[in-house]
């Protein structure tokens, strides 16, 4: 009898060694006369014990981490394939995977099958509960579909936070003879990784959240637009497209409904600014990665001049959960008018760095210290950017803020795609808001003066202060340069890089010079 041993296929647990473990664990059982079935499942998201090792037994699941290659016979020889609860002494084992807390304290929807399941098995994914969204929106009119996931609260996880079912009534409402369904999967932010997990370790569920879609608003073309830095998500996808398309999913009648979607990944260049939607279409278009003035709106005037469901990943991805257990399901998730799960990433000096999903709600204190641990150097934590690198530095006292989308935006903040950078107290505030500026310069488009020149300016004025060149009057001029980006930047890419500054010009003044320089 064969024995089911799951070593992840994650970029990130390859980065650190698994497809050498797979290797090693095969050729190990193999010399021992074991027979042994490997499957490469996704990451768990727990990266501090990656690669990690689970064996399938009686009692479900038990995971073993961080295993290096020379780890490998070690296991063998605690008897971990015979009985993994035998082996629970072993220096690497971590006990039963689903018990382990970090996994156990949160609320997997969108993630439920990502580390339980082989990507790029449809078997798989069927028995998991996929495609039921799909098969159930299939007997439902285009109306009830959009109308299922205005119910259920869902907005969008890129940033914004707009209603995503508000998004699909427009482009459902518009006439017009082509219609395209395009995923935002330019994951650019520093410290985000969600998106690339769903598409390398559950790539179905964005196929059928962007399927529903096309269904809901009446579009035959999809488009999946991913940076070229992910090429083992990319991989994935078209290996589960071509998947999709052999077994009736996609193609021109999805499911015996006599309606056609087709889907297509299309590979970025790498530019950060066409994670921002307009720029994304025109480089989709084949034209460079510029932004558009706004109106018109994407959703009536998108791709090719037609109306267009832009949605990033996460948003697309949870689309198949809403429609398989219903609105009031997900909805009963989170607070206010923050509803369902976010998966956070936790990244920077962080003791436990990784995925974690969990309902909003919860505080930014509960999330760095119940499943963060803290920091890694472990000493105070200072300051925590949420949201990517054009988001606010948060200060300790605000660390019991809820995350919750009014409640971050209370304070000049965003919760963003849920990606956490944690800084300890060596950190110099000073270059953080520097690199703020830098970023932008090096990233901006350049079609808007305010974003172009100003953060060249900028990136000047910050100089000038940490040399301590007429501080208050640097520090004064820094403000005013914020305010103009603020308010006069044609997209986020200008209007967001002045959060990450007045932040922390705001909370780090000494930083800056004197706790005077402190704003009102």
């Amino acid at each position: 009898m064969s024995i089911n041993v799951y070593v992840p296929r994650d970029s990130a647990a390859i980065a650190l060694g698994a497809n050498d473990v797979a290797a090693g664990v095969f050729s190990e059982a193999e010399r021992r006369g074991i027979q042994v079935n490997i499957v490469r499942n996704g990451s768990r998201g727990m990266f501090w014990l990656e690669p990690l090792v689970e064996v399938e037994t009686e009692q479900g699941r038990v995971a073993y981490g961080p295993v290096d290659p020379d780890d490998v016979a070690g296991l063998f020889d605690a008897g971990f394939l015979e009985d993994g609860v035998k082996a629970f002494e072993h220096p690497l084992a971590q006990g039963l995977t689903d018990e382990i807390p970090y996994l156990k304290k949160q609320e997997r929807l969108t993630f439920a099958r990502v580390g339980i399941t082989d990507p790029v098995s449809l078997d798989d994914y069927l028995a998991h509960e996929g495609y039921a969204g799909l098969k159930r929106a299939v007997g439902m009119s285009s109306e009830e579909i959009v109308q299922e996931v205005l119910d259920s609260g869902l907005r969008g996880r890129g940033g914004a936070a707009f209603p995503t079912g508000i998004k699909w009534k427009t482009v459902a409402g518009a006439k017009a003879s082509q219609k395209y369904i395009v995923c935002n999967a330019d994951e650019g932010d520093s410290g985000t990784f969600s998106d690339r997990m769903v598409m390398e370790d559950d790539p179905f569920v964005l196929i059928e959240g962007m399927t529903i879609a096309a269904l809901a608003v009446g579009a035959t073309q999809g488009y999946i637009y991913v940076r070229s830095e992910y090429p083992h998500a990319i991989a994935a996808l078209n290996e589960a497209i071509a998947t999709a398309n052999k077994h009736g999913y996609l193609g021109d009648n999805v499911l015996g409904s006599g309606k056609a979607f087709s889907l297509e990944v299309r590979m970025g260049a790498g530019a950060y600014i066409c994670g921002e939607e307009t720029a994304l279409l025109e480089s989709l278009e084949g034209k460079r990665g510029v932004v558009r003035a706004k109106p018109p709106l994407p959703a009536l005037e998108g791709l090719f001049g037609k109306p267009t469901v832009i949605n990033n990943v996460i948003s697309l991805a949870t689309v198949p959960i809403v429609l398989a257990r219903g609105a009031a399901f997900y909805k009963n998730y989170g607070v206010g008018r923050s509803h369902g799960t976010l998966p956070f990433q936790l990244a920077g000096n962080v003791r436990y760095g990784g995925l974690v999903e969990k309902a909003f709600g919860l505080t930014l204190r509960q999330l760095l210290e119940d499943f963060g641990g803290g920091t890694r150097s472990g000493r105070p934590i200072r300051a925590v950017q949420v949201g990517g690198p054009l988001g606010a530095y948060m200060p300790q006292q605000q660390l019991d803020t809820p995350l919750d989308y009014e409640a971050f935006a209370a304070l000049g903040a965003m919760v963003g795609h849920g990606g956490m950078v944690v800084f300890d107290d060596g950190v110099d505030m000073a270059q953080q808001a520097r690199y703020a500026m830098e970023f932008c310069a090096i990233e901006s488009c350049g079609k808007c003066t305010p974003c172009r020149i100003g953060s060249t300016r900028g990136v000047e004025v910050i100089d000038k202060i940490i040399a301590n060149d007429n501080r208050p009057q640097q520090v004064h001029l820094l403000r005013d340069l914020c305010d103009t980006m603020l308010n006069g930047s044609l997209c986020a890419m200008g209007g967001l890089t002045p959060y990450p500054v007045l932040s922390a010009l705001n909370h780090f003044p000494e930083d800056f010079g004197s706790p005077a320089e402190k704003a009102a």
